[in-house]
């Protein structure tokens, strides 16, 4: 197994973002983008443009996290623009399958979220259709919360459904992950790490994208699920 950082730009400093995402574009896998509407989370954040001017600066992909109403409409504009990875969420879904198929018929890697109160079972039956999970470890909304320790159990749950079926799937943890949590998320299952504060707001952002991506690669070493 293998690990990916994703750096949550909704921690960067947004005056210069460019120069932020740049100066660590080799040392992460994705950038995260948190698009809120304020309609399903009470916060609003960046839309399509700020994805479309990154896609122009920075050649590392962008992992797009859709908490917005109506992802049906939505979502397919985020793969289209040339995000490879387009995550939204099942609570905002009339159709979550709609959505699964508007986003692969643009190429995009498709993700779908639960928050905390989702329970694992209501979205099994989409996991041979997705390429990620998303197991919020915050309430969805802003960044800097704490660590809901108490998702473990989901992301343990995931894992072992994934390996029963033998599934290309990853999972991905986001909020308040940072070199006191991802180790504990690692053992638990997860492989893909949003880490916000954890990298932008680091004294040295290269130098905690490297020692998140060890801290979580040795605690994957001789984990029950690898």
């Amino acid at each position: 197994m293998g690990v990916s950082i994703n750096p949550s730009i909704l921690s960067a400093n947004l005056a210069n973002l460019a120069d932020e995402c740049m100066a660590i574009k080799d040392y992460c896998n994705y950038f995260h983008v948190d698009v809120m509407d304020y309609h399903f989370v009470p916060n609003l954040t960046f839309g399509l443009p700020v994805v479309e001017h990154l896609l122009k600066v920075v050649d590392t992909p962008l992992d797009c996290h859709l908490m917005i109403e109506n992802p049906e409409r939505w979502a397919s504009a985020y793969a289209e623009v040339g995000a490879q990875s387009v995550t939204f969420h099942f609570e905002a879904a009339t159709s979550p399958m709609q959505v699964i198929t508007n986003i692969k018929q643009h190429g995009s890697k498709v993700g779908l979220a639960i928050k905390p109160a989702t329970k694992l079972e209501d979205v099994v039956e989409y996991f041979d259709y997705i390429d990620m999970l998303l197991v919020m470890t915050v309430e969805p909304g802003f960044s800097g919360q704490s660590f809901m320790a108490d998702m473990m159990p989901k992301v343990r749950h995931a894992r072992e459904l994934i390996r029963q079926r033998d599934l290309p799937m990853t999972i991905q943890v986001d909020g308040g992950v940072s070199e006191r949590t991802i180790e504990e998320c690692a053992e638990n299952g997860a492989d893909v790490f949003v880490c916000g504060h954890g990298v932008f707001r680091a004294e040295n952002p290269r130098a905690a994208c490297i020692n998140l991506r060890k801290l979580a690669l040795d605690a994957q070493n001789g984990a029950w699920w690898t």
